[in-house]
């Protein structure tokens, strides 16, 4: 089921058969993009990419997956033979796997004939909005903790298998430093972390009992759940004492507060810890915990040093899916490339025109300025030390004039060509690493919580001309 061809909407697969039946060979250009960031934020974190390369090189319909189809009783007998042998040959290029990024500017674009770019819209869509929004979730939270400690608590709440693992590899992206996720971490190399449960305390005589032999098993990673009967009248009290055993013996030892009043109790906690001359015992908590919380806490001055998060991480919290859209921007006709664009009554909606690139653009100090729309090609490269004139991507009169002072990045690159993977994905420590150095790139302005600057996303003259001529065209045609 994994690499099954069948995950995909059925309506490509109906217009699949469309294309097919009308030999509509021609080459197509298709750009997945996003309308608006998710959790009132001022950016998020593209991911997904290394799971969706590996879904696409090995995107192919099983002989049970025909034999499914042939049941409906609306597919051809040619056309299933057709699918048969059928693989992805055609080009994708993306931007780099943990990139900063933000709404209207295309994040991946695929090149191939209709009936290939078609039928891959819902596998791009599902991986890349999910492992977005989780990736996103995590950063902020993990933002929220001054780039702190946090561990992916969320198995037991995630969506499904599917989701729970997903959503381990997303929010490792994003910030998390572990997962409680065995398998994730298994098939990621993420580090897996975990303390003790409840019943692991309630199934002993004493809570004492419970956390000496726990201490015994695992002397250089043990945390104590000191909330089970009660924090400060027994918890606390009980994991000082068998704490002190591991003190004695070379090690250290953290406590975990799950309930309660978490900036009140670990303040208490610290002072106890303190006074039994524990001063490097540390403090983890957790307990439906969001970025709001702990931002909340961090500034209270709560003495934690690592947090928990589950359920509002990997359901991805108050917002339940990513905006991303997969949407056709050219068509190669008998005279050429032909650019297309939907129309809308909602200016959200109309899409911007044409095969294009994204490029960022940073000032002399390194500091991310705005992204900029292009046409893609050889006349409408930005260059370094050029003054420009960048417009709203509404077409309208907004536009700021700029001087690029740095190196121009263009963010969409080649990935695969022909069907194939043109280059090694990177490791996963090696895309967190490059979210991390590409988050430190924009003022903290665009990383707050609370109403976050807007940041630039900006098209080129050349780009809002087209857009122009083919909505002045369209009306032609209306009226």
């Amino acid at each position: 089921m994994d690499n099954s061809a069948l995950f995909t909407d059925f309506y490509s697969l109906t217009m699949a058969q469309g294309y097919w039946k009308n030999n509509r060979s021609e080459q197509a250009v298709f750009e997945m993009f996003f309308r608006h960031q998710p959790f009132g934020g001022g950016y998020s974190i593209f991911a997904g990419l290394g799971t969706l390369l590996e879904k696409i090189t090995n995107f192919s319909f099983s002989d049970e997956d025909i034999i499914y189809l042939k049941s409906l009783g609306i597919f051809e007998t040619a056309f299933l033979d057709f699918l048969k042998t059928f693989r992805f040959n055609g080009r994708l290029w993306a931007m780099d796997e943990g990139t900063v990024i933000f709404p209207q500017e295309p994040v991946i674009r695929v090149e191939g004939c209709l009936f290939e770019c078609q039928i891959i819209e819902g596998l791009i869509l599902n991986i890349i909005n999910f492992q977005t929004l989780i990736a996103t979730k995590a950063c902020r939270v993990w933002l929220a903790s001054k780039k702190g400690s946090v561990m992916e608590f969320g198995l037991r709440r995630a969506q499904g298998q599917d989701g729970a693992v997903s959503a381990s590899r997303a929010a490792y992206i994003g910030g998390s430093s572990g997962t409680s996720n065995t398998l994730a971490s298994s098939i990621f190399n993420i580090p897996a972390l975990g303390t003790m449960a409840h019943s692991w305390i309630m199934s002993f005589d004493s809570e004492e009992e419970a956390f000496s032999a726990y201490a015994d098993l695992y002397p250089d990673r043990t945390i104590f759940l000191i909330d089970t009967y009660d924090t400060l009248k027994s918890g606390i009290h009980n994991a000082i004492k068998a704490g002190r055993k591991l003190i004695e013996q070379g090690k250290n030892f953290g406590v975990r507060l799950d309930s309660g009043d978490i900036h009140y109790l670990s303040l208490e906690v610290r002072r106890l810890l303190d006074e039994a001359g524990f001063k490097n015992a540390y403090i983890t908590v957790s307990n439906d915990l969001d970025e709001h919380i702990i931002e909340t806490l961090v500034k209270e001055g709560a003495p934690v040093d690592s947090w928990g998060v589950g359920t509002r991480l990997v359901t991805g919290g108050n917002e339940s899916a990513f905006t991303g859209v997969y949407k056709l921007s050219a068509i190669h006709g008998k005279n050429g490339i032909k650019p297309v664009m939907k129309f809308s009554d909602n200016p959200d909606k109309t899409t911007n025109p044409g095969i294009k690139q994204v490029w960022r653009i940073k000032d002399k100090n390194g500091a991310a300025v705005a992204d900029v729309l292009s046409v893609d090609d050889s006349e409408d490269i930005l260059v370094e030390g050029q003054r420009y004139s960048f417009w709203h991507p509404s077409a309208d009169y907004r536009h700021f004039v700029h001087t690029i002072e740095n190196k121009i990045q263009p963010l969409l690159k080649k990935r695969i060509d022909n069907g194939k993977l043109l280059e090694v994905t990177p490791s996963l420590n090696e895309v967190k690493s490059y979210a991390e150095k590409d988050l430190d790139s924009f003022d903290s302005t665009y990383k707050r919580l609370l109403n976050p600057h807007v940041y630039k996303v900006s098209i080129t003259e050349k780009l809002r001309n087209l857009k122009l001529e083919l909505i002045q065209k369209h009306q032609k045609n209306m009226y």
